[in-house]
């Protein structure tokens, strides 16, 4: 009996920080190396290109955020990880699909509501985002797409064209995909308590050098309680990072340091940034050595990419053949 299969993706937009390991990345590593599902992992350069303006840093994120997903654990034997724009069925896929879609569908989009609040202008590539990564999920068959609660709409995009595509061409050709709500850890706060965002520079690298490490932690904000006062733990930016790090057992016995008094500011982010240094442990080594070994990260992709052409070049045959194309 074959296996359901995976898809997940992760925009190559900057160095990934500790927001973007504990929404995602986490989960998506585990459900990976357990083995239950055919698993295809990519990095969402195409759909980078909508906001990056530099080919050679998209080109250096594209390998980082490679090296993070190994270096955090991912086991390649397990899961394909691979180029989005290795595969370029996924544009003629895409073009396909926004021949059935409709402006005003297009304009209810989280992402092109957002900018356009923000911007006067939106691009092209933006509002078509949905399309786009309604081609990444269907061109692979995805029975399950993990996602975020807020990311929710994505797949909910996914499924509509895959209903569109069947009713249009009295095929069964696209199966619907189901959404895999990631357990949430909540929103991750920055160092200035607003959410971890790389568009704040408020992040905290994973894999950024000690010393930046050390910097960004101790720039956490704090109030003006002192070391003897008793401390609303959950209000602590502090706390609230930390208990990423932590198990149930850990979390409350920080939560008592905080509460009972005598746990100054100082301590607490000596301690924290010690409970990611050790968390670290293993994971830079391994970071730094793919990244300075960059052929070995290429040849993983190219393989990777590989495969997931080939499945997509069999789905795009019944596709070609579906709309008259061949």
């Amino acid at each position: 009996m074959s296996k359901k299969i995976l898809v997940s993706g992760i925009q190559p937009t900057g160095r990934l920080h500790i927001g973007n390991y504990f929404g995602a990345m986490k989960q998506n590593i585990s459900i990976a190396n357990n083995g239950e599902y055919e698993s295809y992992i990519f990095l969402a350069d195409y759909h980078a290109l909508t906001t990056v303006r530099d080919g050679n840093a998209l080109r250096a994120q594209t390998l980082e955020a490679a090296a993070s997903y190994i270096a955090c654990g991912l086991d390649i034997s397990k899961a394909i990880i691979f180029k989005q724009s290795d595969v370029r069925e996924v544009t003629e896929l895409t073009w396909i699909f926004n021949n059935l879609v409709t402006m005003p569908y297009m304009m209810r989009a989280h992402a092109f509501k957002d900018r356009e609040a923000k911007d006067k202008e939106v691009n092209v590539g933006l509002f078509d985002y949905p399309v786009l990564m309604a081609s990444d999920i269907l061109m692979y068959g995805a029975d399950i797409v993990p996602v975020g609660a807020d990311q929710k709409q994505h797949v909910e995009y996914a499924r509509d064209i895959a209903g569109y595509y069947n009713r249009a061409y009295s095929v069964e050709e696209f199966i619907l995909p189901a959404d895999l709500i990631l357990l949430t850890t909540g929103t991750v706060p920055g160092v200035d308590g607003k959410k971890m965002s790389k568009s704040y520079n408020n992040h905290i690298e994973l894999f950024c050098s000690d010393e930046e490490l050390k910097k960004r932690v101790m720039s956490i904000v704090t109030d003006s309680a002192a070391p003897e006062d008793k401390k609303n733990a959950n209000a602590s930016v502090i706390f609230n990072i930390h208990k990423l790090f932590l198990d149930k057992d850990q979390t409350e016995e920080l939560r008592a340091k905080f509460e009972t008094g005598g746990y100054g500011y100082k301590q607490a982010k000596d301690e924290l940034l010690s409970t990611i240094m050790l968390w670290r442990e293993g994971k830079k080594e391994k970071f730094d050595e793919l990244m300075t070994h960059p052929e070995e990260l290429i040849k993983i992709l190219e393989d990777g990419g590989k495969k997931a052409q080939k499945k997509a070049e069999s789905r795009m045959k019944g596709v070609r053949k579906t709309v008259g194309l061949s």
